[in-house]
Order: C-alpha cells, then structure tokens, then sequence
C-alpha cells in the first residue's frame, strides 16, 4: 500500500490525488481520500480499482479542506473488498479520526483476541482497525500518549497516518522496515511512503521519517515525539529491488542508484558471454543498465511492456498473474533473434513470470536466454505486508539453483549475494533480507498462535 497526507494546503484533495498516481505503482485494488474542512466535518471518497476508475465525475470536489489523507490499497487476496479500502474513518468522543496504513503488524491476532475479550468488534481485517481501537482504548490520557502505548503494543514492519481535525499524526516502526517521509509545500506540510509523491505535488524533500518516531503537523508546526527505546534501520530489501520507483529516495538512498550497483555486482558474481543484456521492464530496467555497463555487453530493448497494465507481482490471486504476464510484455523479435541474451530480473518470486518470459524470448528466436536476478533466491515467505503466502510457492524455497534454472527453462541461472544486496544501499546499512536468509528482525508470534488455536 502506499500512504500520503497533506496538511495546510488549499485543495488538498486534488494535490493527494495527483500524489497518489506517484504511488500508484504500490497498490491498483483500491483506493481512497478523507479530508476535514474548515468547520471540522470530515469528508471521504473510496473505490476499488485504480485512482483514474474511482475519480471519475468530480467526486474530488465534495472532499473540501487544506488537509487530508489518501492510500493506495495493496492487493491481497485475504484482506480485499471496499470496507478494507482506506483511509477508515471512526466517530468518538474524543473527537472523529481518520487512519491509514501501510505493512503488516505480526501479533495483530494477539492484539485483536485482547480487545474482543473487552467487547471489541470490528468491522475490517485492517491493521489500521487495530490501530483505531488501541488508541481509543483509554481516552482520558492526551491522543500522543495513547497513540505512543497503542504502537508499543504493535509488532512488525507498518506506517500509520492519523487524522483529526486540526493534526495530522505520522508514525514509523520502530525497525524502519517500511518507508516513510516528510515534505515541505509552501506553509503546508506533505508525508508519503515515497519522495516520488513529492515531484508531482511540487513539494521539497525535508527528511524520512526516523524508525520509532511520531511526527505530529498542525498549526504550530512539527513536533516529534518518540514511542520507542528501540531504533533500527532495517528497511525492506524488496523496496529497493522491486517495489520502490526508481525516482524515490529512501533513508538516503536513490532507488535506482541502488539497482544499479546492485546490477554491477551481478555481473562480479555471475558472468556470462553472451550478445545482449535485457532488462525486464520496468522495476528491472536500472538492474540491466548496471550488468551491461560493468560487463560491457550492449544493453537492448528485447522486451516491451504493454502500456495500462498493472503490476502482476502484486495481483491478489495466481490465475491474474498468469493472465497479466501474457499480457503485459512482448518480445522484439527482430532485436533477440539468433541472439544470446542476459536476461536480468529483479527477482523471482513464483517463478510464473520468469518462465514464460524466457519461453517468450525462445519463440522470438533468441539462441539461449541466462537468467540474472539483481536478489538472492526468495527461499522465505514475508511477514511485513508482501504477499508471498506460502512457502510453497516460491520457486527456491525447496529447490536447488538448478532444480530452480530448469524450472524456469534457462540455459543459466545466477543470484546476487545477500552481502552485495547489503553492500548495493549506500543509505542503510543493514536492510532486511528475512524473505531471502530467513533471519527476521522482529518476533513472529507464530507459536503463540498455533498454542490459541
């Protein structure tokens, strides 16, 4: 999912549209906007499908106010459906909030057993639910501290925006696995899981979003709080190798610098002789650029991608994605054929797409196709909000690299390193790679929910 907030500007609604279009690419099965005016009514739009079908007859115009939150959902299959659109919206006492999120809480089962033993229902499959129930769990102590206790309780890789009437909250895990930064428009105030929301918007990059940290926007400012002794700086590999736009700068560093270098060292690590270099589009693209330059083999356009498709990777369902890669690239058959080419991905999940784009450039005559992949084999399914589901279906989690190459019909197969993965991010020293080493920075509570059941 992607999360964006504007405070302090006119419009606000129109400009969080047009920054939810730079984070369309985190999320196509929905999307929505709330907004306060200046009497303090909240307002809020939602829809399914992507931000251009949900928009459609001046539905902007009834979301008045200078602040607002927006999102991008995240297709999954067991989390889909218009009442897990956000931004959700809650009426209290204490006064009305809206809230959005992005990631994956690990003991949300846990937190949601303790409040329905005190009378809690709910309505969504949400994390941002939890969120809601927690903070107003206790409404005598000040919305800060509440907001701080109900996080503390909160285990994995999440940001939260909140918003009443006259603030805006922003909130970041405490291991900074998921991105989240603050940007400056005019006297207002923009925050976006990417920098690649603010180019359009026309915001300046200020700084991220520390792991731990609460920032609060309102009429005096920013103000920061922190909710945890904890501060790790362990940000998502996979937002650098494949989420992320190449535009996006996150803990200080650019994405597509970062895919780059991990393409150079691709090549340090798995050469082969071959006549071309092509890149998988569009995540993949940087990746290739780098193995072609440090290797020296010419870089060509082998594949084209079919404009207004979405990305396959994140369809809820198998039967989509299947369907989606048929339909999303073609090859230049006058380019690949009687051609040995280097194929490089940013990484292989299923192995759905890699298999029927190297079956792809052989009907277009290419000689042999040798798979480059800018990530280590995916051998562990994620526990912070990317749908992987099972271990059982990703290609290397019970394969050998050659069970893995013949399995997707390549005349080779290589992966980068987790060090070169480490090593490629000039802005984060230690990302993680728990879906490629297994090696998770938070607790799973795995076993505590086999014991409930």
């Amino acid at each position: 999912m992607g999360v964006l907030a504007v405070y302090g500007v006119p419009d606000a609604a129109t400009l969080i549209y047009y920054g939810l279009h730079n984070l369309q690419h985190r999320g196509q099965e929905g999307g929505g906007i709330c907004t306060f005016d200046e009497h303090g009514e909240a307002h809020r739009y939602r829809g399914l499908g992507l931000l251009s079908e949900i928009f459609t007859n001046g539905e902007l115009k009834t979301l008045p106010g200078t602040q607002g939150l927006g999102s991008v959902k995240y297709a999954n299959a067991s989390k889909g459906g218009l009442d897990n659109v956000e931004p959700l919206f809650f009426h209290h006492l204490t006064g009305d909030f809206a809230l959005a999120g992005e990631g994956n809480v690990v003991n949300s089962r846990q937190i949601m057993d303790y409040l329905q033993k005190h009378g809690t229902l709910f309505q969504t499959d949400t994390d941002s639910e939890l969120l809601a129930h927690l903070v107003k769990k206790n409404g005598k102590e000040d919305r800060i501290f509440r907001l701080m206790k109900a996080l503390n309780m909160m285990e994995g890789g999440f940001t939260f925006l909140l918003m009443t009437k006259n603030r805006i909250y922003a909130c970041r895990d405490k291991y900074g696995i998921k991105p989240l930064c603050l940007g400056r428009l005019g006297n207002g105030w923009v925050i976006s899981s990417e920098s690649c929301a603010f180019e359009i918007m026309g915001a300046e990059f200020i700084r991220d979003i520390e792991p731990g940290e609460i920032i609060c926007v309102d009429y005096k400012g920013i103000r920061t709080n922190r909710y945890s002794r904890i501060k790790e700086h362990r940000m998502c590999a996979m937002e650098y190798i494949y989420f992320a736009r190449p535009d996006s700068d996150i803990d200080g560093c650019n994405v597509h610098a970062y895919r780059k270098e991990a393409g150079r060292r691709l090549y340090r690590e798995c050469p082969v002789e071959a006549d071309m270099v092509v890149g998988v589009p569009e995540s993949s693209l940087s990746a290739a650029m780098g193995y072609a330059e440090e290797s020296g083999i010419p870089y060509e356009m082998g594949l084209v991608k079919h404009k207004y498709v979405g990305r396959t990777f994140i369809q809820p369902v198998q039967s989509l994605r299947e369907l989606g890669v048929k339909m999303k690239l073609s090859p230049v058959r006058s380019i690949v054929k009687g051609k040995r080419i280097v194929l490089v991905d940013d990484s292989i999940v299923r192995g759905t797409t890699s298999l029927k784009i190297v079956r792809l450039l052989r009907e277009a005559g290419a000689t042999e196709v040798h798979v480059r992949i800018a990530s280590p084999m995916m051998r562990f399914t994620c526990h912070y909000g990317v749908d992987t589901s099972t271990p059982e279906e990703l290609l290397c989690s019970h394969r050998t690299l050659e069970e893995a190459r013949q399995a997707i019909g390549a005349d080779s197969l290589g992966y980068l390193s987790p060090e070169s993965t480490r090593d490629s991010c000039f802005g984060c020293a230690n990302p993680c790679q728990a879906c490629f080493t297994g090696e998770y920075p938070t607790l799973l509570y795995e076993n505590e929910i086999e014991n409930n059941d």
